[in-house]
């Protein structure tokens, strides 16, 4: 199966649906908060960091856009030539992104 990415402020209930991703097959990615959450849970968990070779910035307001992100998001599955790219730049497949928006106003 592919991956599913975290990347949450809000952590209710995620240790539970982050469980049922991981038994229905799903490698889970996750950013930096989200993915500490989820290991101190005791689930395995890759860091964004990990993919991207690129550190967290800017306060953690810039973690996920990079090419082996959205290239695992976006790449047309049972594209040859998306594929053989994919594989080629080693971007993982990512089938499920979890996230909900960052609270701008009371971070600000």
């Amino acid at each position: 199966m592919g991956h599913a990415l975290l990347s949450v402020s809000n952590k209710e209930n995620l240790v539970e649906f982050a469980k049922s991703l991981q038994e229905s097959g799903l490698t889970l990615i996750s950013t930096g908060g989200t993915a500490k959450h989820l290991q101190e849970a005791g689930l395995d968990v890759t860091s964004v960091e990990d993919i991207t070779g690129f550190p967290e910035c800017l306060h953690g307001r810039v973690k996920t856009l990079h090419p082996r992100v959205h290239g695992g998001i976006l790449y047309r599955r049972g594209n040859e030539e998306h594929e053989s790219t994919r594989v080629s730049l080693e971007i993982p497949s990512i089938d499920v992104v979890v996230v909900n928006l960052y609270p701008f106003e009371e971070k600000a």
